[in-house]
């Protein structure tokens, strides 16, 4: 039976997300790769044991999650009920919809049909009876924003889930839904972006400072641009990549003779922090306290206890922080 660490919560940093009472650990878990129907359970649960002993408690799902789709909750779900469900209290598990899930008019976008049997769904898979955040994982541009709202409103009120969150939405669309739920008085907290620093859309679309101005809290994927920002492609691409074994979410094309110059360069000045690229990668997007949270990805026990060396080891210099925008403007 699994027993956790008894110093699980001495080293990491949590986080108020938005207004509301939650607190969020500064890094998050995502299962989104390595939790499908083609991984190792063993090593999955090994995954998530390491991340609990040291302080994540927030583990982070989507409906679609896999291969194939679903797999993963229902991965999740054979990890809690094997031991890790002893500390459900002490836990923040999320899940979404907004992707195609099943066949038909009525498995996919934002309907409050979708939503709502799309979360049964998940709840079975994990076993569980509720979850403590639910997203809407894309704007649907056809349903009326009013309904997916509501439908979220509704989800919280049936006790199936805490809080609100969304995921994808840009700032008008963030601050239309904002305030619907303000109407309706709905615990909407979060939202959840893609950000690092090779892709800072949060910041150009004003997302960023608009959340931290309005008591909204912010989780972000990618903060390592698919591998990009890691010790990976510092000399070329390996040929067991994801690039080479699966091209959906990077492509070749995409790490060009500059990049790795690029990532060479932020390389030499992560060592002079005394870091990895991955891990001030990582610590640069929390640098500033407006992000509540950052999502990692892990295929083994090791990548988490890497990720996390970078906590205590947040802070840029001004230097610093010019060194990086040369670099990536270069």
């Amino acid at each position: 039976m699994y027993i956790a660490d008894e110093k699980r919560y001495d080293t990491m940093p949590y986080n108020r997300c938005g207004k509301s009472g939650l607190l969020l650990p500064a890094v998050s878990l995502g299962l989104w790769h390595n939790f499908g129907s083609n991984g190792n359970f063993d090593n999955m649960e090994a995954v998530c044991h390491t991340a609990f002993d040291h302080g994540i408690t927030h583990f982070d799902l989507a409906n679609n999650y896999g291969p194939v789709p679903g797999a993963a909750e229902e991965n999740f779900g054979r990890i809690l009920r094997k031991g890790l469900g002893v500390y459900r209290d002490e836990l923040v598990i999320s899940t979404k919809a907004g992707y195609d899930m099943w066949p038909g008019p009525y498995g996919n976008w934002g309907s409050k049909k979708y939503l709502v049997a799309s979360l049964d769904q998940s709840l079975r898979r994990m076993g569980l009876e509720y979850v403590d955040i639910f997203y809407h994982h894309r704007p649907d541009p056809e349903t009326p924003l009013e309904e997916t709202a509501r439908a979220l409103d509704g989800i919280v009120r049936s006790g199936k889930a805490l809080y609100v969150g969304i995921s994808n939405y840009n700032k008008e669309q963030t601050v239309e839904i904002a305030s619907l739920f303000a109407q309706m008085g709905t615990p909407f907290i979060i939202n959840q972006r893609k950000y690092s620093m090779f892709v800072r859309t949060i910041e150009e679309d004003g997302l960023k400072d608009y959340a931290a101005a309005h008591g909204i809290g912010v989780i972000t994927f990618s903060p390592l641009a698919q591998g990009l920002l890691t010790d990976r492609y510092l000399h070329g691409i390996p040929e067991d990549s994801r690039i080479r074994t699966d091209g959906r979410f990077l492509k070749e094309s995409a790490v060009t003779a500059d990049v790795l110059g690029k990532i060479g360069s932020l390389n030499e000045l992560a060592a002079q922090r005394g870091q990895s690229l991955a891990q001030m990668a990582l610590a640069w997007i929390l640098r500033d306290g407006d992000i509540t949270s950052v999502l990692i990805g892990a295929s083994r026990p090791s990548q988490v206890l890497d990720n996390i060396g970078m906590i205590g080891n947040t802070s840029f210099s001004e230097e610093e922080r010019r060194r990086i925008d040369e670099i990536l403007e270069s």
